[in-house]
C-alpha cells in the first residue's frame, strides 16, 4: 500500500521496477489502478518465486497447506509465524529460508543509492530485532521464509528508494489504526495487532476503529517507525500532491487505502519544535583512532548529530566528551553503540527541546553531475543554503576534481537558479 501511495503521489514506476531488478531475487512488480470504496488508488502487487503476495492470513494458510504436503513426502516442515521462521532445523534444511545476514548481503550488493541501502537495512534490522525479542532468540536466528523474505525486501528497499526520490525533509504520520480481531499464524490464533507489530510500535500513538482485521503488519510497522520523524495530527502545510495506495482486501464501510499527502510547511515562522535525547559520556582511555569509527556507527543507528570535545578529566588526564543527539525512541540503540564501541562505563541522558527550520532539497546540475542543495527557510525566506557534502565528495572523487571547486560551482548554480546575480 505504501508503494502504491508513492507511485500515485508521483514516484516514477520505473524507479521502483529498477530497484526491484537491482535486488536480483527473481521478483517483479505489477502496478494497476482500481477502486476502493469509491477512491481511485494505485495497487502494487509483488510477484516473487512465481507467486503473488497475499494478505497474511491467506499467505499462512497457503504455505501451511504446501508445507503439510511436503511433510507427507518426509521433507522438513517450516515453522512459520507472520511470514518469518525461527531456526529450529539443521543448517542444511534452510535452503528455502533467508536470515538477516543473507538479506544484508543481497541489499549490500544491489545497485541502489547509499541512502536507500542504509535506510532499508535499518528497517530490516528493526523488524528482525522485534521478532527476536518476541521469540527470545538471537537476532541471527530469525529467518524469513523464501517468499516472505523476498516480499519484505521488495517492500522495504523500494519504499526507501521511493522516499529518497521525493526529497522530503520529514515524514509526519498520523496515529495508526491497527484494526482488531484476531489473526492466524503457525503457533495458533493471536489478537490484532500481532506481537511483532505491537513491539515495533512502542512509543507510537495507535488506536482501533473497531474494524475486525489486521490493518498494520510487522513490515508496515517497521517501515513507518523508521521513516516517520514524528507522529502527530495533520500538520499545517500547503498541499502539493496526494497519493492513494490500495490494499488487497475490500471492506464494506472502510476505504482500504493508505493516503500520502505531500506539501510544504506553512507555519508562520517555518520553525518546528521537537524533543531530542542528549547522551553524553566522558572517555579518557580510548584509542583516538577509534573515535571516527564510533561516530560512523552512531549515525548508522539513528544519531541526529554526534561530536567529541577535548576535556581535562580527573587526575589531570586528557579525555574526550562524547555528545550524541538522537530521537527519544532511538536512545537504547544509540547508547548501546556507546557502551559496545567505547570504554565508558556510564552514559548520561537528558531530553531537550530544539527548534528546527523548515528544510528541503533542490537539485542543481554541475558540469560533473547533480548535487543536492539543502535549504533552510524561516517565514518563507531562505536563510541558509549549502551543497550536500556527500554528493560533492562523490563527484570530486569520481572526476578527480578538488572538492572545494565542486562545492563552489554547486553554490553558483544554485544562486543562478534562484535568480540571484553573483557579485564580482
Amino acid at each position: 500500500m505504501f508503494l502504491g501511495a508513492l507511485v500515485d503521489a508521483g514516484v516514477p514506476p520505473a524507479l521502483l521496477e529498477e530497484t526491484v531488478s537491482a535486488l536480483n531475487v527473481g521478483a517483479r512488480l505489477e502496478i494497476s489502478r482500481l477502486d476502493r470504496a469509491g477512491i481511485s488508488a494505485t495497487k502494487v502487487d509483488v510477484y516473487s518465486c512465481g507467486e503473488k503476495d497475499l494478505p497474511r492470513e491467506q499467505y499462512w494458510e497457503h504455505h501451511a497447506r504446501r508445507d503439510h504436503a511436503s511433510a507427507n513426502k518426509h521433507e522438513p516442515v517450516q515453522l512459520l509465524e507472520h511470514n518469518y521462521a525461527i531456526q529450529e532445523a539443521a543448517p542444511d534444511e534452510h535452503a528455502h529460508r533467508r536470515g538477516l545476514r543473507e538479506i544484508r548481503e543481497i541489499i549490500a550488493k544491489a545497485s541502489i543509492s547509499e541512502f536507500a541501502r542504509s535506510t532499508a537495512l535499518r528497517i530490516f534490522e528493526a523488524l528482525g530485532e522485534a521478532e527476536a525479542r518476541i521469540h527470545s532468540c538471537p537476532l541471527e536466528q530469525v529467518h524469513f521464509h523464501e517468499v516472505g523474505a523476498v516480499d519484505a525486501m521488495v517492500d522495504i528497499v523500494s519504499a526507501s528508494a521511493g522516499v529518497e526520490s521525493l526529497q522530503l525533509d520529514e515524514i509526519v504520520c498520523s496515529p495508526l489504526n491497527v484494526g482488531g480481531g484476531t489473526i492466524k499464524c503457525a503457533h495458533g490464533t493471536f489478537p490484532v495487532p500481532a506481537p511483532a507489530t505491537l513491539e515495533l510500535l512502542k512509543g507510537v500513538p495507535v488506536y482501533s476503529s473497531g474494524i475486525q482485521a489486521e490493518l498494520v503488519t510487522p513490515t508496515g510497522a517497521a517501515i513507518v517507525k523508521t521513516l516517520a520523524k514524528r507522529f502527530a495530527p495533520f500538520p499545517e502545510i500547503k498541499i502539493d500532491n496526494i497519493g492513494y495506495g490500495a490494499g488487497t482486501r475490500e471492506f464494506s464501510d472502510h476505504a482500504n487505502v493508505l493516503r500520502l499527502t505531500i506539501g510544504e510547511i506553512q507555519s508562520s515562522w517555518h520553525v518546528t519544535t521537537e524533543t531530542v535525547s542528549i547522551l553524553e559520556a566522558n572517555i579518557d582511555d580510548l584509542n583516538p583512532q577509534i573515535f571516527a569509527y564510533v561516530l560512523d556507527r552512531l549515525f548508522e543507528e539513528g544519531a541526529l548529530d554526534a561530536f567529541a570535545i577535548p576535556v581535562q578529566m580527573k587526575k589531570n588526564r586528557p579525555g574526550m566528551l562524547l555528545t550524541v543527539l538522537c530521537k527519544p525512541e532511538d536512545t537504547n540503540k544509540v547508547s548501546g553503540v556507546i557502551f559496545r564501541e567505547t570504554t565508558t562505563l556510564g552514559v548520561r541522558q537528558r531530553e531537550e527541546k530544539r527548534q528546527v527550520l523548515a528544510r528541503k532539497f533542490v537539485n542543481v546540475t554541475t558540469r560533473w553531475g547533480t548535487v543536492r542543495i539543502k535549504l533552510g527557510s524561516m517565514n518563507g525566506t531562505v536563510t541558509n543554503y549549502a551543497p550536500e557534502y556527500e554528493d560533492c565528495r562523490r563527484i570530486a572523487a569520481e572526476h578527480h576534481v578538488p572538492l572545494k571547486i565542486v562545492m563552489q560551482e554547486a553554490i553558483e548554480k544554485y544562486l543562478l537558479l534562484d535568480g540571484t546575480r553573483l557579485s564580482s
